[in-house]
Parts: structure tokens; C-alpha cells; sequence
């Protein structure tokens, strides 16, 4: 029960964020949008370290000299993942007109499903970060503890808040939704968390000594989200330090919480 728990924190985050549709009358500010992704990325990245790289490297440690394999390996494959879903699926990003991805199915779907795929994107990984650390959990790893699973599903659900807002608001601003509509959409751009982490959590079961590469391709993933979208998004225009301070707060709240609950 604890576990199924943990998988649906982050989903209730970005829940909670998308019914900012129904209290706030338009979209973020410039200023606070960008502080919100620079948030977003620093929880990410913390995340990425802490909770996934260096589990995945203290699992292999019996490796010797050769412990940092499976994470370099799984890193890698991570973004070669991410980078591959960014080219074959159909996305727009915020604050963007050109559509990414196939041009056939670009021209067919509406602007709004393609803002929905985009922000869907970025939850996959996340939501692969969540199963394989429940997985390693229920497998009984002593690298991962139920109070440190708990900080990386806390801490995905503090950033995907924002993330929920930032989809669902601009939907009925600037694409002329309804508000039930626009919740609907951003509610739904989530839902592939805890579906990617249960997945995984399957895997990681079938498989026990993929653990510490799945842990790495979790990380890998989130980086590539990272470094691709979320961090030009929020340093681009004026006031781009506004998205450096958030993600230096972001990456220091996710570190507390996961050395202090880990």
C-alpha cells in the first residue's frame, strides 16, 4: 500500500497544479514561469545525482575500478531513449510555434494535443525514476530505503505542481479552452507517471541485475528533459537569472530531502 502511494504522490502533484486553472484568472507571469522551470530542473537534475546515479554506482560497487559501468551505460542510453522519443513523437513546446517531430503527424494533430505530448515527455522519465526506485526497494536493495523512495516521489511531486500549472493555464489563454478542459488536459499529461513507474517496476522485478542500469537510464532520461527543454525554456528572454536562482533553490530543496530522509 505504501508503494502504490508513493507511485501516485507525483500524480497528485501535477493534479494540484492543474487546477490553479480554476483559481488563477491567466497564465504565469514571464518571471515566475521561469523561476518555476529553473525549480523544476534543479529537483531534476538533485534527483538524478543523488537518488539514482550514486545508488546505481554503490549497487556495483563488488565492480572495483569498473563500478561506474552500468551507471555510464545507463546514463547513456537514458538520453539515446529521450532523444529517440523526441524525434518520433509529435510535441510543442511552451512559448513555442514550431512543432517538433514527424511532419505527417505534425500537420494532423492540434496544437493543443502536441503541448499535452510535450509536457507528457518530460514525465516518462520520471515516472521510470519512481519505479525503479520502489523496485529496488521491494527487491530488498539496502541502497534504497523506503524514506528516501519517499523523497524522490516528494520532491517530483513539488516540481510536477508547477509543471500541472504551466500546461493547464496557458491552454485556456492562449487556446481559448475551457477551464474544465484545460484541467483535463494538464491532469492527463500526468497520468503517464505512475503507468511508466508500475512498468518498470515489472521489468526491474523480471530482471534484478538491470537495477543499477535502469536506476542510471532513469537519470540519464531526466537530464536529457533537463538540458534539452527545460533550461533553455527558462533561460531564454530577459530576466534569465530569475531562472537560476530557481534552480538553485530546486536543486537544494530535492538534495535536503534526500540526504535527510535517505
Amino acid at each position: 500500500m505504501k508503494i502504490i502511494i508513493g507511485i501516485l504522490i507525483p500524480f497528485l502533484g501535477t493534479t494540484l497544479g492543474a487546477a490553479c486553472v480554476f483559481f488563477m484568472r491567466d497564465q504565469f507571469r514571464p518571471r515566475v514561469q521561469k523561476a518555476l522551470l529553473g525549480f523544476a530542473s534543479g529537483v531534476m537534475v538533485a534527483a538524478s545525482v543523488w537518488s539514482l546515479l550514486i545508488p546505481a554506482m554503490e549497487m556495483s560497487a563488488d565492480k572495483g575500478r569498473l563500478s561506474f559501468m552500468p551507471a555510464a551505460i545507463g546514463f547513456l542510453l537514458g538520453v539515446l531513449f529521450l532523444l529517440t522519443l523526441d524525434h518520433v513523437t509529435p510535441h510543442l513546446h511552451l512559448g513555442s510555434d514550431k512543432p517538433e517531430g514527424p511532419s505527417k503527424q505534425v500537420k494532423k494533430l492540434k496544437k493543443n494535443t502536441m503541448m499535452v505530448f510535450a509536457v507528457t515527455l518530460h514525465n516518462i522519465p520520471e515516472g521510470m525514476a519512481i519505479g525503479v526506485v520502489f523496485a529496488g526497494l521491494i527487491a530488498g536493495n539496502g541502497n534504497v530505503t523506503m524514506a528516501g523512495a519517499y523523497a524522490l516521489t516528494i520532491g517530483i511531486a513539488i516540481q510536477n505542481f508547477p509543471e500541472g500549472a504551466i500546461i493547464s493555464m496557458p491552454l485556456k489563454s492562449d487556446n481559448g479552452l475551457s477551464k474544465k478542459k484545460a484541467f483535463l488536459y494538464g491532469t492527463g499529461s500526468g497520468i503517464v507517471e505512475p503507468i511508466a513507474a508500475l512498468l518498470t517496476i515489472a521489468v526491474t522485478r523480471a530482471i534484478q541485475s538491470v537495477l543499477p542500469y535502469l536506476l542510471a537510464f532513469a537519470a540519464g532520461a531526466m537530464i536529457y528533459v533537463v538540458v534539452e527543454e527545460l533550461v533553455p525554456e527558462a533561460s531564454q528572454g530577459e530576466h534569465s537569472n530569475i531562472g537560476t536562482i530557481g534552480f538553485a533553490v530546486g536543486f537544494t530543496i530535492m538534495m535536503i530531502l534526500d540526504v535527510a530522509l535517505g
